[in-house]
């Protein structure tokens, strides 16, 4: 049976159905559901199956009912607009293809979403800091960034961790909110060493973020089922980093795969730098105020710039000063004797981890004053990086040295490991001192 010529030719595809049975379809509806005109074939065969089956539901009385809805198809990848028209014992099937307008509403639902989400995000962001102001310590901006974003509705739950440069480990500080199986399971791979997103982060210095944690093959699989079983989509890892030194991690987990677009992830990776920042301060704020203070004189081997420079040229350098440049490291001005310099300036300026070297004083042949600039990966650099405040600094080939102030809880261990190569720089000297009171005339 024919339709007529105004069906024939209408913009959407009209099935007619008499007993169950496709009598006849226009051109419409063979391009929508990409299939040759299947006359006299049931309609529950020839129609493509949705998860809700509303068509073949439609048909499975005595007669049609009369029922319209929307639906996705996955055998032709499209969203229909099916309706169905009962006449007696026949029946007309209306089918539009809807999948465009279906995917805009999906990508305006989406953008709005995660416009809402960014601009929670930034709310919660903007409360973390201002916790940071009045935390005092490493483990009060750390307890401030998990208990903030880890009772949050945005995020199931968070964990921060401290970074343990002398024995490359990662250790959990804290945890808040839901745990479920995946904290256990995060737990024992960090304790493992396992190469967890958060482990990833320290080591690369830069955030990590697992979309699909259940399927990304990086991930320890005993953290992926666990991960699956509670339904927890994706995994946004940020390091506490100030210039070269990583203090601690914060591994922030979300029940979808869309929590951290780039906007989000432009946010935390703010906050990261923040709270590195708020550590450092914290160490140089016990530096600056306590009444005592730890001395401690390391021996600088050539994992120092400074050191094989002096070898090099067979010159003593000496640091007369420091001045933190605009961008990133540290200008420094060296006394040089024993060695013309200009020849330590040009060799230092050959060095990839110094800039700028040049003399601003030559007193003869062999003494002067030289000013460079040293990169962040320099153990001077890093020191200052760590709270530390240089006393003396001196560069004598196998006799070189650095003295330093910290805080008398500081890490001398882990200053060390971060000061030496292979292993943590050797401490020649360490004493505990009472910092000696400013005098009237001395302020004056």
């Amino acid at each position: 049976m024919e339709l007529e010529h105004r069906l024939a030719e209408a913009p959407m595809g009209v099935i007619t159905v008499r007993d169950g049975m496709v009598r006849a379809w226009n051109d419409r509806a063979a391009d929508i559901l990409t299939t040759d005109t299947p006359d006299d074939e049931p309609i529950a065969e020839v129609f493509p199956q949705s998860v809700e089956g509303s068509l073949t539901k439609a048909f499975e009385g005595t007669s049609a009912s009369d029922v319209a809805f929307e639906e996705y198809y996955p055998e032709v990848n499209r969203w229909l607009s099916v309706s169905v028209v009962p006449d007696g014992d026949a029946a007309t099937v209306y089918v539009t293809d809807i999948t465009e307008r279906r995917t805009n509403k999906q990508t305006i639902e989406r953008l709005r979403s995660e416009s809402e989400r960014a601009e929670m995000v930034d709310t919660l962001i903007a409360d973390v800091l201002e916790g940071l102001v009045g935390a005092t310590s490493q483990d009060a901006i750390m307890e401030t960034i998990r208990d903030q974003l880890g009772t949050s509705d945005q995020y199931r739950f968070v964990w921060t961790g401290e970074y343990a440069v002398s024995s490359d480990e990662l250790v959990i500080t804290g945890v808040a909110g839901e745990q479920g199986e995946l904290f256990p399971a995060v737990r024992e791979a960090v304790k493992q060493g396992e190469a967890t997103p958060e482990r990833r982060a320290v080591t690369q210095q830069h955030p990590t973020l697992v979309q699909s944690l259940s399927e990304d093959p990086s991930v320890p699989d005993a953290v992926r089922a666990a991960g699956f079983a509670d339904g927890i989509q994706s995994v946004f890892a940020l390091p506490l980093v100030y210039g070269s030194s990583v203090y601690g991690v914060v591994g922030v987990y979300a029940g979808t795969e869309t929590a951290f677009s780039d906007h989000v992830q432009a946010s935390f990776e703010t906050l990261g730098e923040l709270a590195g920042y708020a550590i450092n301060a914290t160490q140089n704020r016990k530096l600056l105020l306590s009444d005592t203070l730890t001395e401690v004189t390391f021996e600088l081997t050539e994992n120092s710039p400074l050191v094989r420079v002096s070898d090099v040229c067979d010159a003593d350098l000496t640091l007369e000063g420091t001045v933190m440049a605009s961008d990133t490291g540290l200008t420094c001005f060296l006394s040089v004797s024993g060695a013309d310099p200009d020849t330590v300036a040009e060799t230092l300026e050959a060095l990839p981890s110094a800039q700028d070297g040049r003399v601003i004083r030559q007193s003869d042949a062999e003494r002067g004053r030289i000013q460079v600039t040293l990169g962040e990966e320099v153990p001077l650099v890093t020191a200052i990086n760590r709270g530390a405040t240089i006393q003396t600094a001196m560069f004598n080939g196998d006799d070189s040295r650095l003295i330093v102030e910290l805080s008398p809880d500081a890490n001398v261990r882990r200053l060390a490991n971060v000061l030496g190569d292979d292993g943590p720089a050797p401490v020649l000297a360490r004493q505990d001192k009472t910092r000696s009171p400013t005098t009237t005339r001395e302020f004056r």
